[in-house]
């Protein structure tokens, strides 16, 4: 969504870390891929502060030449590219001496918020993650972070549908509504006259909902052809972290039957794409 490509096979190689980034797009799949794997596996033990943001916006860019992890100096305009090369002014972020403070509130707000337990967390975390857009604080990967933050925030809210669907995806797929109701939510945000509404119907009935009913047809589906639940086994082990456990298969493929998943699993470790680095019942797995 942010002008970040590259060729299938790159991608695939290098969320196998099987290569080393070749350029600026390539550099920033790899410092994804990172903070995705860390969120992942990490994230009932990482406290939403302003540190931890800024150590996931640092990790994001660490094979970029200048790095990242630092509030930004300048002020960056919401712009918008037309089809015919016009820009149309969307929305003016804080500046840049106003944000490491609004960043501090936020975090403080949203653990009140959910300490107090009178708003529902799957309300809470798109409220944040509009306000982390509003202040956008960072020069470059605010809207990445803005997904990322999203992943965790809902992972430790229970629910887990990003670990097997990609968000990403769901957003890409529905970046109308996504940019659209964004835009509506931020009107009048400077002034705390903006209405919330329109963001939280996207997240949550357009966005989350797409996610959750990917994952009901993936498992739903019919394994009738030959070689179906092998495919779904091997799909699912390229969404899960580079380390995963035999439970966390089960769960993605809850209409698969061990003895199925277990098949599946010592053809790929024939093949040379995983590990075993913990036998037993259930093992740990490592892709190479």
């Amino acid at each position: 969504m942010e002008g970040v490509v590259a060729p299938p096979q790159r991608i695939r190689d290098l969320v196998g870390k099987r290569t080393q980034p070749a350029n600026r797009s390539e550099q920033e799949i790899a410092g994804h891929r990172d903070v995705l794997n860390t969120i992942h596996t990490n994230s009932a033990d990482m406290q939403l502060t302003t540190n931890l943001v800024l150590q996931l916006h640092r990790d994001l860019f660490q094979f970029v030449p200048g790095g990242g992890g630092r509030w930004k100096s300048a002020d960056n305009d919401i712009t918008e590219t037309r089809p015919d090369g016009t820009t149309v002014f969307r929305f003016k972020p804080l500046a840049p001496h106003l944000v490491p403070d609004a960043m501090t509130q936020l975090h403080d707000r949203y653990r009140s918020a959910l300490d107090a337990g009178t708003v529902d967390p799957l309300l809470l975390v798109p409220t944040y993650v509009l306000d982390f857009l509003c202040i956008h604080s960072f020069a470059d990967g605010n809207g990445r972070m803005a997904r990322l933050l999203s992943l965790l925030l809902l992972y430790q809210a229970g629910y887990e549908v990003g670990r097997y669907i990609s968000l990403e995806s769901a957003i890409e797929e529905t970046k109308e509504g996504y940019y659209g109701s964004l835009y509506a939510s931020s009107q009048g945000w400077h002034d705390a006259r903006h209405l919330l509404v329109p963001w939280w119907e996207y997240f949550v009935g357009v966005m989350l909902v797409k996610a959750y009913r990917q994952f009901e047809e993936r498992v739903g589906v019919t394994t009738a052809r030959r070689g179906a639940k092998r495919d779904m086994i091997r799909d699912a082990v390229t969404r899960l972290p580079t380390r995963f456990r035999y439970a966390d298969l089960g769960r993605a493929l809850p209409a698969i039957s061990r003895p199925s998943i277990a098949r599946a699993l010592r053809e790929l470790r024939a093949e040379g794409a995983i590990r075993c680095v913990k036998p037993g019942r259930d093992a740990t797995w490592e892709k190479r």
